[in-house]
C-alpha cells in the first residue's frame, strides 16, 4: 500500500481522536510510522493500525475503515484538485475511478495497487462492483461518504454482498438522496 494512504490516514486519526493516538496506535502495533508519500508498505500495518484503533475506540474494522475513508476524502481533495476538477458530480468522479482517476495515481504512484470497479447503473442507483485481495470495501464506502461531502451531495450507501461474510466480490449500491 502506497504511503500516501498512510499519511492521510495519520492525518485522520489526529484530528479524530486526539493528537495523541497516533503514537499510541504505532506504540501498541510496534510500527515506526514512519511513512513517505511515495513508498511502498505491507498492506499488513494498516491491518494493525485499524486493529489498534478498534481497541482504542471500541469501534469495529468496518466503522474504523468508514472513518478514515471519509476523512481521507478531503485530505486527497486537496492534494490532488486536478482529479476532481473534470468530475461535475459525485457520480461523475465515481464512473472515472477506472477510466481517469486510477491510471493517474499509477503515474504518481509507481506500483500502486488500485482495485478495478465494475459500475452499472439502473433505475439512478449505481451498483459498484469490488473485488479486491485487500477487501477494503469499506474504507470504499467512507470514501464515497467523503466524496459525497465534497460534492454537497447525499448517497446512501448499501452493501448487500461483501467478501468479508463469504461472498466471492462486495458490492455497493448508491442512491442519490
Amino acid at each position: 500500500m502506497k504511503g500516501i494512504i498512510f499519511n492521510v490516514v495519520e492525518e485522520v486519526v489526529h484530528d479524530r481522536y486526539g493528537s495523541d493516538a497516533w503514537d499510541a496506535m504505532l506504540a501498541a502495533t510496534g510500527l515506526d510510522g514512519a511513512y513517505t508519500s511515495l513508498g511502498s508498505y505491507p498492506d499488513e500495518e494498516l491491518t494493525a493500525l485499524v486493529g489498534a484503533a478498534c481497541a482504542m475506540t471500541k469501534a469495529t474494522a468496518p466503522e474504523i475503515l468508514r472513518a478514515l475513508g471519509t476523512g481521507a476524502m478531503p485530505r486527497l481533495h486537496e492534494r490532488y484538485p486536478v482529479f476532481f476538477e473534470a468530475a461535475l458530480n459525485a457520480r461523475a468522479f465515481i464512473l472515472s475511478l477506472n477510466s481517469i482517476i486510477h491510471p493517474e495515481v499509477r503515474k504518481l504512484y509507481s506500483g500502486a495497487g488500485c482495485p478495478h470497479f465494475h459500475f452499472a447503473d439502473q433505475d439512478g442507483v449505481l451498483t459498484m462492483g469490488y473485488n479486491s485481495p485487500r477487501k477494503l470495501c469499506h474504507l470504499a464506502h467512507g470514501f464515497i461518504d467523503g466524496l459525497a461531502t465534497i460534492f454537497g451531495e447525499t448517497i446512501l450507501v448499501e452493501q448487500p454482498r461483501c467478501m468479508h461474510d463469504g461472498d466471492a466480490s462486495c458490492q455497493l449500491r448508491l442512491t442519490w438522496q
